[in-house]
């Protein structure tokens, strides 16, 4: 006769595989599908986000990031079900994979929002560096008053030599 207890442990360590495999497998299409948002960057899409692909990318990046977090709370109660009961080397490869698994989307995630973050920056960068180009040329290079100060500052630069050459 088997033990009840072992076939709890055993019924709850499955539950608990079969909930991490399914979040493990959302978690690949979530991050696939945030890699592919952060691409249009690289693919010519440099003009500054929009309010609603902005509202996309914080929306993704809390869906991980909570995937993430339930993803490590099932390693833990995995781990705290192997160790209540005897621990097989079956079951600690499966919890040593289980836990790899976790760290390699995590570093995966914060790589790609590290390249997201560094093109959304480029991209902002060269649109406010078009903007100001747009500007000059629209306002026909300088402004009166621009071009009065930069006529003022000449003046007292040739001052200031004519002062130093006579005296």
């Amino acid at each position: 006769m088997t033990d009840p207890n072992l076939d709890l442990q055993e019924s709850g360590w499955e539950e608990l595989r079969k909930e991490a495999r399914k979040i493990e497998g959302d978690l690949d299409v979530k991050l696939s599908s945030y890699a592919k948002l952060g691409a249009r960057f690289t693919q010519g899409d440099t003009g500054s986000p929009t309010l609603g692909s902005s509202r996309s990318w914080k929306s993704m990046v809390i869906e991980i990031q909570s995937l993430l977090e339930k993803l490590l709370d099932i390693n833990d109660a995995m781990s705290r079900c192997a160790a209540s009961a005897a621990p097989t080397t079956s079951v600690t490869q499966k919890l040593a994979r289980h836990r790899d698994i976790l760290h390699e989307f995590t570093q995966e995630f914060r790589r790609i929002k590290g390249n997201i973050s560094s093109m959304r920056e480029q991209a902002e960068l060269l649109s406010s560096v078009r903007d100001d180009i747009s500007e000059f040329k629209a306002s026909g290079g300088m402004s009166p008053r621009m071009q009065l100060l930069r006529e003022r500052a000449a003046i007292h630069g040739n001052i200031a030599h004519v002062r130093l050459n006579l005296f």
